[in-house]
């Protein structure tokens, strides 16, 4: 059986009641729940106070305790990919809030700390670039978060959204335009 299918058996068997189909998940679960976060990770900034491991272990803890009747594989880690990107937007705000001061003394900006901050601008600039674009059509904002938070492969995406690779391809090249138009300005 593929990593996929084996997946989609445990959380279906674990969803009935089987909790030695839980203890089997973990480790397949928690294996590529870590690939997805440090590959979102190399995106962000050096020295980064969240790390990966940390950021799987806070996903896999809320995942294990939502009340969800899991279709597939894809279909758990399209959620995984959503709780993703809400903590590294909320990590993202709460390390901008403290650049800032927190209620604190203001201090002066030395350069290589401006650096430093950037990615979590940028990651906060997309998540509102998402968030508008999700407005105008919800549709390709999940697309977007799908591929690039969640790393779901076309034919996941189309499994979770009913989707023809067609549609998802040309939705996608159209969002990723729209989104670097957004970003551009």
């Amino acid at each position: 059986m593929t990593g996929g299918g084996q997946i989609t058996q445990l959380l279906n068997e674990w969803a009935g009641g089987d909790a030695r189909a839980g203890d089997a998940l973990a480790p397949l679960v928690y294996e590529e729940l870590h690939k997805l976060s440090s590959r979102l990770f190399r995106a962000e900034r050096g020295g980064h106070t969240l790390q990966p491991t940390a950021l799987v272990h806070e996903v896999y803890e809320k995942l294990v305790d939502v009340d969800v009747s899991w279709q597939d594989r894809a279909h758990f880690f399209a959620l995984a990919a959503r709780m993703m990107r809400r903590m590294l937007v909320n990590h993202a705000k709460h390390h901008n809030a403290e650049k800032r001061g927190g209620g604190e003394n203001p201090v002066t900006l030395h350069e290589g700390k401006v650096s430093d901050s950037s990615v979590d601008a940028e990651l906060l600039d997309l998540d509102e670039a998402l968030t508008s674009l999700a407005e105008i059509d919800p549709r390709k904002a999940e697309l977007v978060q799908l591929q690039y938070f969640g790393g779901l492969s076309f034919r996941e995406m189309e499994q979770v959204t009913g989707l023809s690779s067609s549609t998802l391809d040309r939705d996608l090249r159209l969002a990723r335009a729209w989104l670097k138009d957004c970003l551009s300005k």
